[in-house]
């Protein structure tokens, strides 16, 4: 696999979202160490509480902007595995149709 979207909990409870095309393990310990400048160079430490594996950098570039837009519902049942209550999420907001 060349490349990974990932999904940290901060240790203020928030969510950080990342993607990478470098080794998973050295992307976390980059958050860890607070050499990652950013969102969770002050909220650490952080756990990997989930993450997938992609072919592509678009791919998991295109994953992680999708997830980010989730609510935190959605973002709890995807650490679970829960696809039900994702799936029962994205129709409670889904557009009406007239």
């Amino acid at each position: 696999m060349a490349a990974f979207v990932y999904m940290l909990r901060c240790a203020d409870g928030s969510y950080y979202i990342g993607s990478t095309s470098s080794p998973l393990e050295k992307r976390l310990a980059e958050h860890q160490d607070g050499s990652y400048r950013g969102y969770t160079s002050h909220r650490r430490p952080v756990t990997l509480v989930w993450s997938e594996a992609f072919e592509r950098i678009t791919d998991a570039i295109a994953a992680e902007r999708q997830t980010k837009g989730w609510s935190r519902i959605k973002k709890d049942a995807l650490i679970r595995g829960d696809w039900d209550t994702i799936r029962g999420a994205a129709r409670r907001h889904a557009p009406r149709k007239i």
